[in-house]
């Protein structure tokens, strides 16, 4: 019986996660198998991958045959480059104590690595967010200022047309007319008359 490491989908539609399974070659994708491992979720980023490795070197060693996705997926986790160094102290081309240094330098770079890519996306989260929100801000401020426009035009075409309804009185001119100068004849002294003299006479 060939045994093979596998992936076995379940989860919700167009949200797959998939358990890594030790199963016969023979079995259905999806159907009986030898015992499970670990799980594999594509929709986080970056993608989270929980094996355990101890089971899945033992399988390794023991023969079994992992596809090519759950290859890639072993050898990020570093179960490929173990069962190459356990091979090494197994032909005792090096020494159990070396092979644990050599994973663990390389684990140690391995999860400075993922770090540094978690820490990026972060970066690239808030900086796209901050981006959107400061394009968000500047539409915003423009159609502010739109608004603004178009009330001061309506105020501009209100005022002109209150000014042609209501026509501002026309100022006169205060002209100085010089007085009329009235033109009184002086009083002629009346002669007095002959009767009057002759009675005072």
């Amino acid at each position: 019986m060939s045994v093979k490491i596998r992936l076995a989908r379940r989860g919700r539609r167009k949200m797959a996660i998939y358990d890594v399974v030790v199963a016969d070659a023979r079995a259905p994708r999806d159907g009986r198998f030898i015992e499970k491992i670990g799980s594999y979720n594509p929709n986080t980023n970056p993608a989270s991958i929980n094996i355990n490795n101890e089971r899945a070197l033992k399988w390794l060693l023991n023969g079994a045959q992992p596809t090519d996705t759950v290859k890639a997926m072993l050898s990020y986790r570093g179960v490929m480059l173990k069962k190459h160094l356990q091979i090494g102290v197994l032909k005792g081309a090096i020494t159990q104590e070396q092979a644990d240094a050599k994973f663990e330098a390389w684990l140690t770079d391995k999860d400075t690595k993922i770090a540094g890519k978690t820490e990026g996306i972060t970066a690239a989260k808030a900086d796209a967010k901050k981006k959107a929100f400061d394009a968000e801000a500047a539409k915003n401020q423009a159609r502010l200022d739109a608004i603004k426009a178009r009330e001061d035009e309506q105020k501009a075409l209100l005022a002109a047309a209150e000014a042609a309804n209501n026509p501002a009185p026309v100022e006169e001119v205060a002209t100085e007319e010089a007085p009329a100068a009235e033109a009184e004849a002086p009083a002629e002294e009346k002669a007095p008359e002959s009767g009057e003299d002759e009675a005072k006479a």
